[in-house]
């Protein structure tokens, strides 16, 4: 098989960069309309101090960076995953998850700087994460909290920094061992390649086993200080893979539509269907089994998680929403054999889910560091496509240093005519 190429034309990035720009004016706009309502005048608290616009602007970055960040970082997950099973029908498509991992060292650089920018420039000595105020390990200040300080050995800045600085270091080389093999694969062919990925594949699973859950703990469960949950890795793993596979299906379908991969067929979008289908059914599993434990234990250390959540009415309706997007409707919407065949069912299907997961991670990041004082208007919709705009375009220059097909890949001719 001949190389296919994408081409990144000048009109596509003008687009991808436009959804950037239209975010970057939305979002002014949503600021000059915060700050012409009543929380403009300082009114409101949050984390014990006088609101802030810059405060939900600064939640929405840190939501919108770890939410791409693990979409980033599961298209390299993907790929391993079947290479770890021998999976052969995957072998037509897998450039286009491969790809994603270009965000991931972007991402890693983006953290570390939004760590600081977040957490050092808001006023009034607001903190996103609430266990970097120095007061709280004092026991001979006013603010000093035994639990806090009891995880002083896990929760301080230089370690914190290390181990995010780590993941992306490890995610990142896996990354480029992985796609260096792959592309060295298509001029080279034979089996010896594909065995090498197949070791690389192996040992990055074990490390993101480990590591997505650690990352979860610190950038998303640490902002509720005081609480915990032993399944939130789990939880966090969950909402990632599905949103990372829907967004693979959706690039898949719109190459396709652009005249990309002629031998995609209806099996190849069954099979991606069903990743989104029952990984759906997962997630919803994971989080119906944290919340059950945590309300039959009734602990309050673990139930103030959901009761902030459930008792708001900024929360509770976004809380019920997330269920009907990332459970009720992929579960009935996807059923039947059919859906997960047809393009256009797929492109609804995986919009709602992939939007739905990024609500997910909202409730997940924005009642523990706004608490009264969140909301989802034009700020969250313009943070959301500066982000989007970029991993898009990332993700597109990617998708142009390789073939969109692995032709030398032992198992292409399985995958060609896939049929199920």
């Amino acid at each position: 098989m001949s190389d296919q190429n994408f081409v990144f034309s000048a009109a596509a990035k003008r687009k991808t960069l436009l959804i950037g720009v239209a975010g970057i004016v939305v979002l002014i706009a949503g600021i000059i309309a915060l700050n012409m309502g009543h929380h403009g005048h300082g009114e409101g608290e949050a984390a014990g101090h006088h609101f802030h616009w810059l405060y939900r602007v600064f939640t929405n970055l840190w939501i919108n960076n770890v939410y791409f960040a693990g979409i980033g970082v599961i298209g390299v997950f993907f790929v391993a995953i079947q290479y770890a099973a021998q999976a052969g029908w995957s072998a037509y498509i897998k450039r286009i998850p491969e790809a994603f991992g270009y965000w991931v060292p972007i991402a890693g650089l983006l953290t570390i700087v939004l760590f600081f920018v977040i957490n050092y420039a808001a006023p009034h000595h607001w903190h996103l994460f609430h266990w970097l105020d120095s007061s709280l390990y004092d026991p001979d200040s006013a603010n000093y909290d035994p639990i806090i300080a009891g995880k002083e050995g896990y929760l301080n800045l230089p370690f914190y920094l290390g181990r995010t600085a780590v993941y992306f270091i490890v995610w990142s080389f896996m990354f480029f061992l992985i796609r260096r093999q792959s592309v060295t694969e298509d001029l080279s062919g034979g089996n010896e390649y594909w065995s090498r990925l197949r070791v690389l594949s192996t040992v990055f699973i074990i490390i993101y086993a480990v590591t997505s859950s650690t990352a979860a703990w610190d950038w998303v469960m640490s902002i509720d200080t005081h609480w915990f949950s032993t399944m939130f890795g789990w939880y966090n793993f969950s909402s990632w893979f599905v949103a990372g596979v829907a967004a693979i299906t959706l690039v898949v379908i719109f190459l396709h539509d652009a005249g990309y991969l002629p031998e995609l067929n209806y099996s190849h979008l069954h099979d991606l269907g069903k990743f989104v289908f029952a990984f759906s059914i997962f997630w919803t599993y994971i989080w119906f089994s944290q919340f059950l434990l945590i309300y039959y234990a009734n602990i309050p250390e673990e139930s103030v998680y959901f009761v902030e959540r459930l008792k708001s009415d900024q929360y509770a309706p976004i809380f019920y929403l997330n269920i009907f997007l990332n459970f009720i409707f992929p579960f009935l919407f996807l059923m039947t054999r059919d859906a997960k065949r047809l393009k256009v069912w797929l492109k609804i299907a995986c919009i709602v889910v992939f939007i739905g997961h990024w609500f997910d991670f909202y409730l997940m990041i924005t009642p523990g560091s706004l608490q009264q004082n969140g909301g989802v208007g034009l700020i969250e919709l313009g943070t959301f496509m500066i982000f989007l705009s970029a991993f898009v375009y990332v993700l597109a220059l990617g998708l142009t240093k390789a073939s969109l097909v692995a032709k030398n890949h032992p198992m292409l001719e399985e995958s060609l005519h896939h049929h199920i």
